[in-house]
């Protein structure tokens, strides 16, 4: 078989690249290695963590129904039933894209993808192997999680996001290595839900790629709650104890503390699913420790051959990351005008409680990048709609260049600042300034005039705080 464009992987960026592809009339083709299209984002990833978190913030009410007024007698979370609604979203989404394929008369091609070189593509299946033909490869194969050297996962005691997914019953206790998304997103999920939870982390501070700001008020945020929370500590000797784990662990001051749980979750990180797919037929394509490096076009040294999403080096592994490379990937390889993604207008999206949004540089790094910075800050304790809901924890920071009022970064840390921080892209993405963001009218009682007093808080011009 022969087409105008195949990818490879049908993770958010695969299949949506399947779909512009279609729609801009190429003949197209998606290869899939799993049953169901979809990949980690909806299978194992972003869609049932967030399904997860969605219960979490349900029962915290039913475990307080008194703050709101309601009497509620006994209530209780089953798991097996929250695993249940989490996989019945899965697979609602999963079928949704899988009509997609059709609707968009798109060949969903069954097995495992493998590059030949010359514009071929060998897929294997328990069937057998075939060899398609492609003017252009898109390849999106993704990411699985990093494990500890000498440790491998199992669904008993070791997890990744994986497993932890699979759990029908909620753990007396839950060590997680790794403060990232994944590590603080399944801490606040399982405090919640009844676990004693601990977090280790090698790096000095909780979600280190956020402002430093943030990070604080995140720590500060599950200490209160219950979480212990360990920086600068070290894991070392992890052995599996018939009913948990054991391990030892360094702390930041040189102390050795030993910790049993009965879970263990792995959370450092994901390596690109690129070992096996035959880049070394390729011999165009470029790669750094694992990572595919690609132009501004998506296209690697090898002319026709693309990458997008968690494959590629230099921009964060993020679902919606993946979906705006794979249109700049379709567009150019047919010719059609494209904008380069830009790092400083890519959001960050942490969904714990309070849940985190960021967009652009850190206060640190506009420092840094010798910018002569102005910060306003506002926090959520004086946002009406905050005291409705409940959820006081945090602020809203702007980070700001004095000179002209360059909006540089926007970073928030409180009630579903992960929803909140849409403003914010759009804003840098029109190159909006501080004052037409300060002249923007912003709805009340809403969680997202905080942005509007966080701007004016820059000139110090905030009028609820």
């Amino acid at each position: 078989m022969a087409y105008d464009l195949v990818v490879v992987g049908s993770g958010p960026g695969g299949y949506s690249a399947a779909i512009r592809s279609a729609q801009y009339g190429l003949k197209t083709a998606l290869i899939e290695k799993e049953p169901k299209l979809g990949g980690t984002c909806l299978h194992v990833g972003c869609v049932p963590t967030k399904a997860l978190l969605q219960t979490a913030e349900v029962w915290d009410y039913f475990k307080n129904p008194g703050e709101q007024g309601l009497s509620c007698e006994n209530p209780q979370l089953h798991l097996p039933n929250v695993m249940k609604r989490k996989q019945d979203i899965v697979d609602k989404h999963a079928k949704g894209i899988t009509g997609l394929m059709r609707k968009n008369k798109i060949d969903v091609i069954a097995g495992y993808g493998k590059l030949l070189g010359g514009g071929r593509v060998e897929v294997t299946s328990p069937e057998g192997a075939r060899v398609i033909e492609a003017k252009n490869i898109v390849i999106a194969t993704g990411s699985e999680a990093r494990m500890i050297p000498g440790l491998e996962p199992d669904p008993d005691f070791i997890l990744t996001n994986v497993e932890i997914l699979k759990l029908q019953s909620v753990p007396k206790s839950l060590l997680i290595i790794g403060a990232g998304a994944v590590g603080v997103e399944f801490a606040s999920i399982f405090k919640r839900y009844g676990s004693e939870v601990t977090v280790l982390e090698m790096l000095p501070r909780l979600v280190p790629v956020e402002d430093e700001d943030v990070s604080k008020e995140l720590e500060k945020a599950f200490k209160k709650a219950g979480i212990r929370i360990e920086t600068g500590a070290k894991a070392s000797d992890i052995q599996r104890t018939g009913t948990g784990v054991a391990l030892n662990v360094t702390l930041a001051n040189g102390k050795v503390e030993p910790m049993q749980a009965e879970k263990l979750l792995v959370a450092v990180g994901r390596k690109p699913n690129t070992e096996n797919i035959g880049l070394q037929n390729v011999p165009g394509v470029q790669v750094d420790r694992g990572f595919i490096k690609v132009g501004p076009d998506q296209q690697t040294g090898e002319p026709g051959v693309y990458a997008i999403g968690d494959v590629v080096a230099g921009t964060p592994q993020l679902a919606h990351v993946a979906t705006a490379e794979g249109m700049v990937a379709v567009a150019a390889a047919v010719g059609k005008p494209y904008t380069a993604i830009n790092r400083n207008r890519i959001p960050g999206a942490t969904y714990t409680e309070p849940g985190i949004g960021s967009v652009g540089l850190t206060e640190a790094q506009a420092k840094a990048a010798g910018h002569d910075v102005k910060v306003g800050k506002f926090p959520f304790l004086a946002n009406s709609k905050a005291s409705i809901i409940g959820h006081h924890e945090g602020f809203v920071k702007i980070v700001s260049d004095a000179k002209y009022g360059e909006i540089l970064g926007v970073h928030i840390i409180g009630p579903h600042g992960y929803e909140l921080i849409a403003e914010a892209v759009t804003a840098m993405e029109a190159e909006a300034t501080v004052d037409t963001m300060i002249n923007t009218i912003h709805a009340h009682p809403t969680l997202y005039e905080a942005l509007g007093e966080a701007f004016n808080a820059v000139y110090g011009r905030a009028i609820n705080f």
